[in-house]
């Protein structure tokens, strides 16, 4: 079942922590896709080696697809060769549970034959499941080589507690390969708690109850190692706003 949410409105777009579900209508603008693709290698699909084969990425929460289609050009040096001729098949999976979100991502995709949008909800665990097994099946593949999933981890915390969180990191890791992760830290989740009390709302229905604290980058990659058959490859530093970037490869 397909759940719109409501985005944020222009008053609230310039605070980073007031979306209850983060989907902000200008996210981008304050988090330019470049604070990621800084630390990310342009040679990243060769590096861990997809050279020259199809690969199927998944980004998951992908807002209005600015930073998809930012990596998906990054991945293929489509800046630096000049081309528009990708050296490899790139396909590109992305989706949001905000459905403005992903219509603006539909209409601004300049690479509708190899980058898909979607609206979709991965705390819905039967029809996210339907979905990407469908996806999946049209390529013949068993699972996506690639997922990336940028500060998602916390609002799926948040609003669905601590058991989400965890089945949220085994659902990533059981539909691929390599599992490219940013977790926000534990001080996102105060800061995006009293912003929203700021704006005079509910506070989010689990955050004193959550068990799961403290450094988040941990908690996630103890999970993926002891419970998903992953093991952390490398980390790619930390980005403007001090989240680190874990690569996980399945064991």
């Amino acid at each position: 079942m397909e759940t719109h949410v409501p985005h944020v409105d222009s008053e609230e777009n310039e605070d980073p922590g007031a979306a209850p579900y983060g989907n902000f209508i200008n996210y981008y603008s304050f988090n330019p896709p470049e604070n990621r693709l800084g630390l990310i290698p342009e040679a990243l699909l060769e590096n861990i080696g997809f050279g020259s084969e199809r690969v199927l990425m998944l980004d998951v929460g992908c807002n209005s697809g600015d930073l998809s289609i930012a990596l998906y050009k990054h991945l293929l040096h489509k800046e630096a060769s000049g081309s528009d001729s990708p050296k490899r098949e790139l396909y590109l999976l992305g989706f949001d549970l905000d459905q403005d979100l992903i219509l603006r991502a539909q209409n601004s995709n300049p690479f509708p034959q190899n980058i898909q949008f979607i609206p979709l909800d991965i705390t819905d665990d039967q029809e996210s499941r339907t979905v990407l097994e469908s996806y999946l099946r049209k390529f013949g593949c068993p699972r996506f080589h690639l997922c990336t999933c940028f500060a998602v981890t916390m609002w799926v915390h948040l609003n669905h507690g601590d058991a989400a969180f965890l089945s949220l990191l085994s659902r990533l890791a059981s539909v691929c390969e390599y599992l490219l992760l940013e977790a926000q830290p534990w001080k996102c989740y105060r800061s995006a708690a009293r912003r929203l009390r700021k704006l005079g709302r509910s506070d989010f229905e689990h955050f004193k109850a959550l068990e799961i604290r403290g450094d988040m980058a941990a908690h996630a990659r103890e999970h993926l190692e002891k419970q998903c058959s992953m093991e952390l490859v490398q980390s790619f530093g930390n980005t403007a706003w001090d989240r680190s970037l874990l690569l996980f490869r399945r064991r």
